[in-house]
């Protein structure tokens, strides 16, 4: 049995190998975090909603595929929150605002369909602060999200749930969105990586107004490949999106060793 302690913080793509080699069980890695996200998350406040049951019926989904040898994407058996502007089927979509407060989407967005395809587990959503429209996490749903570095400050916002989630060690990927510097304010200031990609690298699908070019999905971690990982799992065109960028995306882990990238 591997310390729960040590995988809340051993870097996404560690994890990976370590679960293609049959040396972690998916199951075995969703308790782990579960059981950080239980100790630690009453004082942290990083999650608006979590999915455990679903997300374990996943992640046992996940065992019996390396178990019979099938094909692994490349998240496999990796647990993923996602920001909660977002839609993942059948859990609560709040956008931070009481008027959503009871709101459960009947599909999923383009994130958390690539998450899945992926072979990720989404455990739960991240708190934002009202349709993501601030630079702290607070909001009337529940307690503000905090720092995990010191209780006393803020966690930065809009994705400020994602940011502290990943530096507390509760889940070792996150989901966020970038407007305004949503990703990369909770970044700075909770001490991880996050990464706003050029707009339409990673399709936006639903979204109230495409045209306006203002929120980048993109991915928060605690080490520069981690997020590369998670960007290449779901960047990409969509004809949903029509401003989606039509190239295809490329191995963002291969390109942290040296060579050109395009973002």
């Amino acid at each position: 049995m591997t310390d729960t302690a040590e995988l809340s913080f051993t870097p996404a793509t560690e994890l990976a190998r370590r679960i293609r080699d049959r040396e972690l069980s998916p199951v075995e890695l969703l308790d782990a975090v579960l059981a950080r996200v239980e100790a630690v998350d009453p004082r942290v406040h990083a999650f608006v909603t979590l999915d455990a049951e679903r997300a374990r019926d996943a992640a046992r989904q996940a065992e019996a595929a390396v178990l019979a040898g099938a094909e692994q994407g490349l998240l496999h058996g990796l647990p993923v929150s996602v920001k909660d502007l977002d839609p993942v089927a059948g859990v609560r979509l709040t956008f931070g605002s009481r008027f959503y407060e009871d709101n459960v989407p009947k599909r999923d967005g383009t994130v958390a369909e690539r998450l899945r395809a992926a072979g990720a587990v989404i455990f739960g959503k991240t708190n934002t602060p009202a349709f993501g429209h601030k630079d702290m996490c607070d909001n009337l749903l529940g307690p503000a999200t905090r720092n995990p570095w010191d209780l006393e400050r803020t966690s930065g916002a809009s994705s400020g749930g994602a940011g502290a989630a990943v530096a507390a060690g509760l889940g070792p990927l996150a989901h966020g969105s970038d407007g305004a510097g949503s990703i990369r304010i909770p970044s700075a200031l909770c001490g991880v990586f996050g990464l706003k990609p050029s707009y339409g690298r990673v399709a936006h699908w639903p979204a109230a107004d495409l045209w306006g070019a203002r929120s980048h999905p993109g991915p928060m971690a605690r080490t520069v490949r981690d997020a590369a990982l998670l960007l290449t799992a779901i960047a990409g065109p969509d004809p949903r999106d029509p401003l989606s960028i039509d190239s295809p995306p490329e191995d963002y882990v291969a390109a942290c060793d040296g060579g050109d990238m395009v973002l």
